[in-house]
């Protein structure tokens, strides 16, 4: 790893002086993307893309000192060139590219390779070192083309609506959640949201991102209005007070875990679509090879079957043990 060593504060590089996504306080961070395994308080100063902006402030506080740039525009720190280029993965993702006398590495942060019509569209950096996750790093994860989980969604909606029973879906209330409100069909009835998606989506139309109108769920709102509805939670609500306000109601979670049979029973849940904002096995492993990368570190997720899977390939495939996440079975929130 040319440019990149692991450090007890995160990955870090030397010559930039610099760490990416730094799980303790450093003094320069570049950050992939808002989610809450990436983007960590206490950094002396942030560099994200532009797109990060309004919401890296709602999350960390409007103190902290943040710098941003575009996709595709460079800075030099002590001789390293950094760009931060689309991942896909939810509004303002990065992934980070360090060049040093001709060495290119790429940390991709968390990424999907299908466009989701939020998110900038995911594209393949060349580079000679690569730095992936592999949240579904096994054949089994495979994802159907959004357009028909959001049909499957929708008709779901429609069947709950008839029976006068309000929709909750409970999805990630930054990236999953806005991804999902984009595609809803406002013929089947109103749409609410629990209020981190609402101030999710206030920081990220501040920003200027484009994101259908709703409301946010409130004691004034008749109940009867819920009926129709369909509503948007994070996690963290499922089985809390909050939702007796929405009563009678059908719940669903929105996950890359929903591929797995059994996944929505131990979730208690009444429906289950497969939707995740990491990429499947066939996204992975297109992803890799469009690097033209030899060297392949894997983080969190399925990191030493895929692994080792990589090395049969051909490819110099290493794990590299860090403290992210990606999307997890049991997660609250993100």
């Amino acid at each position: 790893m040319a440019l990149l060593e692991l450090r007890e504060n995160g990955l870090y590089c030397p010559q930039g002086n610099f760490y990416i996504d730094p799980w303790r306080e450093v003094d320069m961070a570049i950050i992939t993307h808002a989610h809450a395994d990436h983007a960590r308080w206490g950094m002396h100063h942030y560099l994200a893309h532009e797109d990060s902006a309004k919401i890296l402030k709602y999350r960390l506080g409007e103190s902290i000192s943040l710098e941003t740039m575009a996709y595709g525009k460079s800075i030099i720190r002590n001789g390293v060139k950094v760009s931060l280029h689309p991942a896909g993965h939810i509004p303002g993702s990065a992934q980070v590219r360090m060049e040093y006398k001709g060495e290119v590495s790429v940390v991709s942060g968390d990424y999907k390779t299908e466009a989701d019509g939020v998110s900038t569209p995911f594209e393949p950096v060349r580079c000679h070192q690569f730095i992936s996750e592999c949240t579904f790093g096994l054949p089994i994860y495979h994802w159907e083309p959004q357009e028909v989980v959001f049909k499957a969604i929708n008709q779901w909606w429609k069947d709950n609506a008839s029976q006068g029973r309000c929709s909750v879906i409970y999805a990630y209330s930054l990236g999953k959640a806005q991804r999902i409100l984009k595609y809803l069909n406002l013929e089947n009835g109103p749409v609410y949201l629990h209020g981190a998606i609402w101030n999710s989506n206030r920081a990220l139309i501040e920003n200027g991102i484009s994101l259908p109108q709703a409301e946010k769920v409130a004691e004034v709102i008749p109940k009867q209005q819920y009926g129709t509805a369909l509503v948007l939670a994070p996690p963290s609500a499922a089985g809390t007070p909050w939702l007796k306000k929405l009563s009678p109601y059908r719940t669903a979670a929105c996950s890359g875990w929903m591929n797995i049979r059994g996944a929505r029973r131990r979730r208690a849940m009444d429906a289950g679509f497969v939707l995740s904002d990491h990429a499947d096995w066939n996204g992975l492993n297109e992803a890799i090879a469009a690097t033209g990368a030899e060297d392949i570190l894997l983080t969190h997720g399925f990191s030493h079957t895929f692994a080792r899977y990589l090395s049969d390939k051909g490819f110099n495939a290493k794990v590299l043990d860090t403290l992210f996440v990606g999307e997890t079975a049991d997660a609250l929130d993100d």
